[in-house]
């Protein structure tokens, strides 16, 4: 057994959704009583949306594929990781960006020495690696993914999808607790609206394989404001909350006006947290924590927009609004 992994082969022991997630549902859902390196960090703060989990809880408990479609920023992935992170259930995560291959999910042959000599062996890649152990599989950016990495997947999209590797004259079976999820902006269509970039079509055959598929928005306003003042115990009172809320309201808006096309960058609950922690380390400096933590990162035309939401919310003026800029 490979350092890390799990002694127990299957999940051992059933959770209560009510108890564990607080979501009104009768639901027992499998899960493991060792945690194993591969088992997420759990955040206690960790606020679950209801829809998505029973969604997750599903994918876990009877091998359904789940789809999690969202803006960025919502929390997709970290939704999964946190489901699994009660579950003591361990779960990899794999970023399908144009980098990644049909050889780095698969393996290739690779040149090792053993006793002295040189010889060639094949080396397994993270699908062949995590489809044969009790692992959560999650694949990010899954509208993003190279054509020849799809047809790859969908291979394994099948419950009983069991996958052959031709190199090897090899047929790899399932784990029994193997699952898979997957996190996409876009719902298999394409980029419709421009705001995503680099985005695909996927194959309606592939995306019929996909059993559970939800949406993740935004949180509430009155939400965020309560995760960041658990995140951040400095800012819970009165006068505190006052001003995460309007720290939100910023949010808010960027998330408007990158929806409508206005800016391209958007703050997400973490971005949110990240500001509020900044905020503190510059003592108290909400303008200066700001730009470092958010601004910054927006495209140089876009910061007089986003310095307008702040002026807005905030009420106080940025050196980068556009007020300033044409003033003399």
């Amino acid at each position: 057994m490979v350092a890390g992994e799990h002694s127990l082969d299957m999940p051992d022991v059933t959770v209560s959704v009510r108890d564990v997630f607080g979501i009104d549902s009768d639901m027992q859902v499998p899960a493991f009583s060792e945690r194993s390196d591969h088992v997420p960090e759990a955040d206690p703060t960790y606020r679950f949306d209801r829809d998505t989990t029973l969604a997750i809880l599903a994918g876990f408990a009877f091998n359904r594929r789940v789809m999690i479609q969202g803006y960025h920023g919502t929390g997709k992935s970290t939704h999964v990781e946190q489901v699994a992170s009660r579950l003591n259930w361990p779960c990899i995560r794999v970023n399908l960006d144009s980098h990644v291959s049909r050889i780095d999910l698969i393996g290739k042959d690779a040149i090792v020495l053993r006793e002295g000599q040189q010889v060639t062996e094949f080396r397994e890649g993270i699908l062949p690696w995590a489809l044969q152990r009790p692992c959560a599989m999650v694949f990010d950016e899954y509208d993003a993914g190279r054509p020849d990495v799809m047809f790859v997947i969908q291979r394994v999209l099948e419950v009983e999808g069991k996958l052959t590797l031709l190199d090897q004259n090899k047929v790899i079976r399932p784990h029994k607790a193997f699952r898979l999820f997957a996190t996409a902006n876009t719902i298999g269509l394409g980029d419709t609206t421009g705001l995503y970039h680099g985005t695909q079509q996927i194959n309606q055959g592939q995306m019929d394989r996909w059993n559970i598929v939800t949406t993740l928005n935004y949180l509430e306003h009155d939400a965020e404001v309560d995760i960041v003042a658990r995140k951040r115990p400095e800012f819970n009172s009165e006068a505190g909350r006052k001003t995460l809320s309007a720290m939100v309201q910023v949010a808010d808006l960027t998330r408007a006006g990158f929806i409508a096309g206005d800016i391209s960058t958007v703050m997400s609950p973490r971005s949110v947290i990240t500001w509020a922690e900044n905020s503190t380390i510059f003592g108290g400096d909400l303008s200066y924590a700001f730009r470092v933590s958010f601004l910054n990162k927006c495209d140089e035309t876009e910061r007089p927009i986003v310095a307008e939401y702040y002026q807005r919310c905030m009420g106080t003026e940025l050196p980068e609004s556009a007020l300033r800029a044409v003033m003399p």
